[in-house]
């Protein structure tokens, strides 16, 4: 079981629920009115589609010779022979297929456009590090985990629950997307050395390492700057400043990626991105029901 934890990368976890926690809240305040299985099944099948694409990246990575044994992060499992590829190339089909399962009643109960947000998040997600141009070794992972993990999920959800997409929706997905990729920019960050040795041009190894810093910070700055949006365009309440509560935290989370370039500070530093944004989009989905 602890093998395939890591296999199943939980640190990245709180990427998936997140967004579904703002964009349900969202929906909740617009409407007065929760869909229970809606909310679950969306929380589900984001957390199955994001345990797939770890799958399939360790996998894909491990293929590609990525994960070498020189990496500052955890040991992949592929990569490390603590699971046989095939195994893990079918746990990654057993999870984008539970991710499916949830879809499907998602489709049942808010229509047909779920399914292509869901197709289209599993293709992201294979795509990553996987198939023959893989846009994850080409400086594009944190354009597409804004786009996924922010847009399309806070969207997603809210559409879930409502039918409908408001601006709102759109709004509220920038910060989430924003904390989603500062996460992998922490990891790319930690990885810079071991990427660019393996061919692999992600964002931190085409900006250099300074750069690379200087973009978490913007990230996680951004977050809070864009949060209160909504707001100041006069739609909802002041309650939206409450995640500015966890700013000293996200000061302390720059200082530390600033400053550090070892394996173990930067392997806190993405679990306690991680916890940043969890915590991040659990006061701003309460901002949203206090709204």
């Amino acid at each position: 079981m602890r093998i395939w934890f890591m296999a199943a990368r939980v640190r990245t976890l709180p990427a998936a629920v997140a967004p579904v926690l703002v964009g349900t809240a969202l929906a909740v305040a617009e409407t007065d009115h929760l869909r229970a299985g809606a909310f679950v099944a969306a929380l589900l099948g984001a957390i199955f589609i994001q345990v797939g694409t770890n799958l399939s990246n360790d996998y894909s990575d491990a293929r590609r010779g990525a994960d070498t044994e020189d990496r500052l992060g955890p040991v992949r499992v592929t990569a490390g022979g603590l699971v046989p590829p095939r195994q893990v190339l079918i746990a990654t089909y057993v999870s984008f297929g539970l991710a499916v399962l949830c879809g499907v009643y998602l489709v049942a109960v808010a229509g047909w456009v779920i399914l292509l947000i869901g197709a289209a998040s599993i293709l992201a997600g294979v795509l990553y590090t996987g198939g023959p141009r893989p846009y994850g070794y080409e400086g594009l992972g944190e354009l597409f985990v804004f786009l996924f993990f922010g847009v399309v999920a806070v969207t997603g959800s809210h559409y879930a629950q409502t039918e409908d997409l408001t601006w709102e929706a759109f709004a509220l997905a920038v910060p989430v997307g924003l904390l989603a990729s500062a996460i992998l920019v922490v990891n790319n960050v930690r990885d810079l050395e071991t990427d660019r040795r393996a061919g692999k041009r992600t964002l931190a190894v085409r900006l250099g390492r300074d750069r690379a810093r200087g973009l978490y910070a913007a990230m996680v700055y951004g977050a809070f700057l864009t949060a209160p949006v909504p707001w100041i365009l006069g739609s909802l309440s002041t309650w939206l400043f409450l995640p500015w509560a966890l700013l000293p935290l996200a000061v302390s989370l720059v200082r530390t990626v600033r400053n550090h370039t070892d394996g173990p500070t930067l392997n806190a530093a993405l679990a306690r991105t991680g916890m940043l944004q969890l915590l991040f989009c659990t006061l701003l989905s309460a901002a949203l029901l206090l709204s």
